[in-house]
């Protein structure tokens, strides 16, 4: 199989990280505190505190909480087309701010990824410039119209992640079920923004109280449910799994569940936002809470939670989307859909779900970690001996104000003005240093 990854050449780590309180749950370690030394870009030792730092960079990491690097498998990152929203070089630097090691990018850019000249210029422009590993997913169809299914072997070949017309449906159930059997033999995952246009289209938030109540058209939970249970007999049909984009609803939720009963193999995503927040949240008419899907009501909020938690969705996906500012500063109506989120995701996944018992910490780890590196055919992160340098130092006991300056080109966020518990001090992605917020200690 081609290689799925790509980033820039960095000069491999060598440090000693002391005394921080160690979670991975693929490898079973809960909350010990111990020291852990990286060498050449590798975990190479991992033990009780007082490992002597032998000449490498030390850390002083009391009171702080290391995890396996984040891997997120949805993000956009504007290039080529919109540089100025962001390119491969901020997104990365974003993700690595983040705490997040691994990223996979969507396809819908200008021009759309849909033949092997651009995914090569994005892999070479990855090469040069990603502090954190990328890769990109190809259409499924040309130019993300619909109508004809793109070249997947050639794609896969040339080094695609997966495919997906993510920022439009496949509407045509016949390309659906046609594509499908190009997943099964080149193994990656078709991943799909499941939307009917018909019963979405011109809806700007959810259909609801809310949305009645502000004069807003809506859009229906059921405008992504059904498109999730077409999808899903088709794919039982062809014996061929699937990844659903950014779940946002309790019928959809639903769906999935009874996909696993149906014996589909189907794998799925939810974002912060979605966890953290409801169409309560629009009430402002700030555009920063405009996204696609809506923002729903907090019975959807409630199921989602519950199936993140269970399993039944098994990653969490920022669905990062920069925009200019003068495009989100426009009135709701106008503005157009998505805010950014890498910076932010595991901070308001943590002050939301974890720190009030929701959802236990190893949970969202695993969901953050293995879970999309699992949906994705990726090697998950861990924090084991021998294992490459894929790991995050977090001070969860800091609070922050989500506020400019990000690390990303676009300021289009959802939390803006909140106060986050979790700060990432240190990401380590790849073997190489990809963001730091620590200090070296004396060895």
């Amino acid at each position: 199989m081609s290689e799925r990854l790509f980033r820039a050449p960095a000069s491999p780590a060598d440090l000693l990280i002391r005394g921080a309180r160690l979670v991975d749950p693929g490898v079973g370690v809960d909350g010990q505190r111990l020291d852990v030394r990286v060498r050449s870009g590798r975990i190479a030792e991992i033990g009780a505190p007082g490992l002597p730092a032998d000449g490498a960079d030390a850390i002083d990491a009391e009171g702080l909480t290391m995890l396996p690097g984040l891997v997120d498998p949805h993000v956009h990152l504007r290039t080529p087309g919109d540089e100025d929203e962001e390119d491969v070089e901020s997104g990365s630097r974003a993700a690595a701010a983040g705490g997040f090691a691994a990223i996979l990018a969507m396809p819908n850019t200008d021009p759309v990824v849909d033949c092997r000249p651009v995914l090569e210029s994005l892999i070479s422009t990855a090469r040069s410039s990603a502090v954190v590993a990328v890769g990109f997913f190809a259409a499924i169809s040309r130019g993300q119209r619909g109508a004809e299914l793109v070249d997947m072997a050639d794609l896969a070949d040339c080094g695609a992640a997966g495919f997906s017309d993510d920022g439009h449906p496949v509407e045509r159930a016949g390309l659906m079920r046609r594509a499908l059997p190009y997943s099964r033999v080149t193994g990656l995952r078709l991943t799909l923004h499941e939307e009917d246009p018909s019963l979405t289209r011109g809806g700007q938030m959810h259909e609801g109280a809310v949305s009645a109540g502000l004069g807003l058209h809506g859009w229906p939970s059921i405008g992504e449910s059904v498109m999730i249970g077409r999808d899903v007999q088709i794919a039982r049909y062809e014996g061929v799994g699937l990844h659903i984009c950014h779940v946002s609803a309790a019928e959809s939720v639903a769906e999935l569940r009874r996909a696993r009963d149906l014996g589909v193999e189907i794998t799925a995503e939810v974002t912060p936002h979605h966890l953290c927040l409801t169409d309560e949240a629009v009430r402002g008419l700030d555009p920063n809470t405009k996204m696609n899907p809506p923002l729903r009501a907090e019975t959807d909020r409630a199921a989602l939670i519950e199936a993140l938690a269970d399993g039944a969705i098994s990653c969490v996906a920022t669905d990062h989307a920069p925009h200019r500012a003068d495009e989100k500063e426009q009135p709701f109506q106008q503005a157009p859909f998505g805010v950014i989120g890498l910076e932010t995701a595991f901070p308001a996944v943590y002050t939301h779900l974890v720190e009030p018992g929701l959802v236990a910490l190893e949970t969202v780890v695993e969901r953050m970690t293995a879970g999309p590196a699992a949906a994705f055919g990726l090697v998950p992160p861990r924090l084991a001996v021998g294992a490459p340098a894929d790991l995050a130092l977090w001070d969860l006991a800091a609070a922050f104000e989500v506020r400019p300056p990000y690390h990303s080109r676009s300021h289009n966020s959802c939390f803006a003005g909140s106060l986050l518990r979790g700060v990432c001090m240190l990401t380590v992605a790849g073997g190489a240093v990809a963001h730091r917020a620590v200090r070296a200690v004396a060895g």
